[in-house]
C-alpha cells in the first residue's frame, strides 16, 4: 500500500537543526512493513511560494498517487481544512494525524484540524475526552517509541564514553536544571539546539545515548504544563542507553520504574540516582539490558505505525461521507492577500523586526496573529482564509 507521509523531514523545517524523529522513523517503519512510503515536505516553508502553492502541490501528489493512507504531522496551519476535505471526498485515501504536544496543542491546533481529518493518533490520554466533547470521535492512543534503525545493546558501564548527557533542545528550565547538577557536582554533556556543541546530526544521537552510562530525559513541555512522555524515554533504552527521566503521569506503563528504567521527581532526586549509579555499575548495566529489552519487544515505532494504519482505514470505512461546502479551487482564490492586510503584514513585521532582529522578528509577528486567530477566529485559522498563513508563509 502507498502511504503518503505529509511532515517535515527537517525539526522545525530547518536543515540547520538536524533532522526529524518523524521523517527518520516513520518512513523507514513503514517501508520494513511493506509498504511504499512517499514523502512530501510540508514544513520547509523554502520549498513553497505560498501555501496556496503548498496545498495546490499536495492535491496533485495525492490524485496522482492515490495513496492508501495520508498519514500527516502537522504543525499548525499549513494543511488547509479544505485541503483535507476534498482529499477524504475522493473516497480512496485515509488520513490521519499524528498529532504532537496535544497537552496545550489541543486547545489551539488539534480540536480545529480533528473533524477534517478520518482519525487522529495522540499521545495524551488526558485529551481523549476533550476529543469526545467536540465531537471527534476516531481517536487513537499511542505513543512515541524507538526506531529500529537504533536498536542496539547496551554497553558496560566501563566501555561509556560519557558519564552522563542530555540530547536535546534547551528550552524551559533544561538550562536550570543542567546548572543545578553542576552545583552538585554533576556535569552533563549536553547536545542540541541552544547548547554550545549544538544540533548533532540523526544518526549520532543513537551513538552518544549508546555510550552514555545515564542518559537524562527532561518531562517539560515547550509551553509548560503538565510534564510529558517524550520520544526520548523510549529512544534512550532502544539504544542501549539508561535512562533517568523526569516523571510523567503514565511512564508506568511502559517501564518497570527502577528495574528498566529510572525516574526522579526533583533535582535533588536526579543527583542521588546518578550518584547511586556511578557507584553500582552492575545494577547500572542491569537496568540497561531490561530496558532495552522491553524496548526491542513492546516499545518500536513497527508496532505503533502499523496500528495506526488499521485504525486510520478503518475510520475511514465507517466514516459517512459529507458534501463539500467549498470547493478546491475557490479555497486558493480565498488566499490572497488584499493591500490593506499587506500593509498591515508590513507595519506588524517591520515593529517587531525593530525589537528583535529579522530572522526572529517575523516569527514573532506570525506568533502574535496566530495567537489572535485561533482565539477569535478558530477553524477558520487553519483553512485558506487563515491570517497566519496569508500573511507569513515564509516563516
Amino acid at each position: 500500500m502507498k502511504v503518503l507521509c505529509v511532515l517535515g523531514r527537517y525539526q522545525y523545517g530547518r536543515a540547520a537543526l538536524g533532522e526529524g524523529i518523524e521523517y527518520t522513523a516513520f518512513l523507514p517503519a513503514l517501508r520494513r512493513l511493506g509498504h511504499e512510503a512517499l514523502h512530501f515536505e510540508s514544513w520547509d516553508r523554502a520549498a513553497f511560494t505560498s501555501y496556496a502553492a503548498l496545498n495546490s502541490r499536495l492535491m496533485d501528489c495525492v490524485r496522482h498517487e492515490r495513496p492508501g493512507v495520508l498519514l500527516a504531522v502537522q504543525r499548525d496551519c499549513e494543511v488547509w481544512i479544505e485541503t483535507l476535505d476534498a482529499i477524504r471526498e475522493l473516497g480512496t485515501t485515509a488520513t490521519v494525524a499524528w498529532t504532537t504536544d496535544d497537552s496545550w496543542k489541543y486547545r489551539e491546533v488539534s480540536r480545529f484540524l480533528g473533524r477534517h481529518y478520518d482519525a487522529i493518533a495522540t499521545t495524551y490520554d488526558c485529551v481523549i475526552p476533550c476529543y469526545r466533547r467536540d465531537g471527534i470521535e476516531a481517536v487513537l492512543l499511542t505513543q512515541w517509541a524507538a526506531n529500529v534503525d537504533w536498536l542496539r545493546d547496551p554497553l558496560p558501564a566501563a566501555s561509556c564514553r560519557y558519564g552522563v548527557s542530555f540530547v536535546g533542545a534547551a528550552y524551559g528550565r533544561r538550562r536550570e536544571l543542567v546548572a543545578a547538577l553542576a552545583r552538585r557536582g554533576i556535569a552533563v554533556e549536553c547536545f542540541g539546539d541552544g547548547w554550545p556543541r549544538g544540533p548533532v546530526e540523526a544518526g549520532e544521537i543513537p551513538r552518544i545515548m549508546r555510550e552514555s552510562a545515564i542518559s537524562l530525559n527532561f518531562a517539560d513541555g515547550f509551553k509548560g504544563g503538565q510534564r510529558q512522555i517524550k520520544a526520548r524515554v523510549f529512544e534512550v533504552p532502544g539504544a542501549g542507553g539508561l535512562l533517568l527521566t523526569e516523571y510523567a503521569p503514565g511512564l508506568e506503563n511502559f517501564y518497570r520504574i527502577g528495574a528498566e528504567i529510572l525516574s526522579c521527581q526533583t533535582v535533588d532526586q536526579m543527583a542521588a540516582q546518578i550518584r547511586r549509579m556511578e557507584r553500582q555499575p552492575e545494577q547500572r548495566d542491569a537496568i540497561a539490558a531490561a530496558g532495552h529489552a522491553r524496548t526491542r519487544t513492546e516499545h518500536t515505532y513497527d508496532r505503533r505505525i502499523a496500528e495506526v494504519l488499521e485504525f486510520a482505514l478503518e475510520a475511514r470505512r465507517a466514516r459517512r461521507r459529507v458534501p463539500l461546502a467549498i470547493a478546491f479551487p475557490d479555497a486558493g482564490r480565498r488566499h490572497e492577500v488584499s493591500f490593506v492586510l499587506a500593509r498591515f503584514r508590513n507595519l506588524l513585521a517591520f515593529v517587531c523586526v525593530l525589537f528583535w532582529g529579522a530572522e526572529r522578528g517575523r516569527r514573532a509577528a506570525r506568533r502574535f496573529v496566530f495567537e489572535i486567530s485561533w482565539r477569535v477566529f478558530g477553524e477558520r485559522t487553519f483553512g485558506s482564509r487563515g491570517l497566519p498563513g496569508r500573511l507569513f508563509p515564509e516563516v
